[in-house]
């Protein structure tokens, strides 16, 4: 029998919270920090466009097990918008499909924020990751297919207008999982009898990791310039946030020893006293700050569904 096979890199985990460059890819973002790192697993919490910069959450290690906390997470956008075309991709990147030489005023633009706030219907891109059958939106987009994608429902939060010039509008909005900014971007502009397109875009904000948490990409580049293997993996290391604070929205149960045993062998444990924790469908565990498990607490009882080292 062949022994199984050793997982390159380093088993470290944590969160990096990077401020993703322009014109570079989520992916691409991905494989660099893994690189940068040595890390044995990498993954990210929400794709941000090649044309677009700001908050990139990756997860390295077991956190890559908490990306579904942060994907379900509210975000915030800076974004602006050009007036006077339409775009095949609502962005810069694409061909120019409607143009108009009228433009709105500031006035037009605030009557029409109400309509796109709370929950709206809003169709996604043509060039989105959308499954139309079974394939993604782009790639049939790409093969020049029109095609018709569902209205689905996302949750406008907040959306402020910052400024406005004659050819360009500037917009803060604050929306949960599934918005697509481009479609806001393309309805404004056809709503107003302008047409409109992304000229800027930049993600300030993930749940529940805030703006100062950024690290721009140069920042850890210019530490392979440390000679020393292990000085230069610490220096990368001290940007890591650790696991639990994708979870912060949670209840928290810290355990003993001996529960963590049990629920590291999947167990549930037994929860006692007038101060054990309030059913919850999901609740995580920690054994002196080391993330346990995420899990449910029923019936008197936490049980655990997802287990860490």
């Amino acid at each position: 029998m062949s022994k199984p096979r050793k997982p390159k890199g380093r088993p470290i985990s944590g969160w990096l919270i990077l401020d993703k460059p322009f014109d570079f890819g989520s992916t691409e973002a991905v494989s660099k920090i893994k690189w940068l790192f040595k890390a044995q697993k990498a993954g990210h919490a929400g794709t941000l466009d090649p044309l677009a910069s700001g908050m990139l959450p990756i997860a390295l290690g077991d956190a890559t097990k908490t990306v579904p906390y942060v994907m379900d997470g509210r975000k915030i956008y800076e974004f602006a918008v050009a007036w006077g075309e339409e775009r095949s991709t609502d962005d810069l990147e694409g061909e120019v499909t409607q143009t108009s030489d009228a433009r709105p005023d500031e006035a037009a633009i605030l009557a029409i924020l109400p309509r796109y706030t709370g929950t709206i219907e809003q169709i996604p891109p043509q060039f989105s990751a959308i499954k139309i059958a079974g394939e993604r939106a782009y790639d049939l987009a790409r093969e020049g297919e029109t095609i018709e994608i569902p209205a689905r429902e996302v949750e406008i939060h907040r959306l402020t207008l910052l400024r406005a010039d004659k050819d360009r509008a500037w917009f803060e909005v604050e929306c949960g999982k599934g918005t697509y900014v481009r479609s806001l971007a393309r309805d404004f502009g056809r709503d107003l009898g302008c047409y409109g397109h992304i000229a800027e875009l930049r993600r300030t904000y993930v749940a529940p990791f805030d703006e100062d948490k950024m690290v721009p990409l140069a920042t850890l580049v210019a530490l392979e310039e440390i000679e020393d293997q292990d000085e230069r993996l610490a220096a990368l290391d001290a940007y890591l946030i650790d696991t639990t604070e994708a979870l912060s929205q949670l209840p928290h149960l810290a355990v003993t020893d001996d529960q963590a045993r049990r629920i590291r062998s999947g167990n549930p444990i037994i929860l006692r006293g007038r101060d054990a924790p309030l059913p919850a469908p999901e609740a995580y565990a920690t054994l002196k700050g080391d993330l346990v498990a995420i899990g449910a607490i029923e019936e008197g009882e936490f049980r655990p569904k997802r287990v860490f080292g």
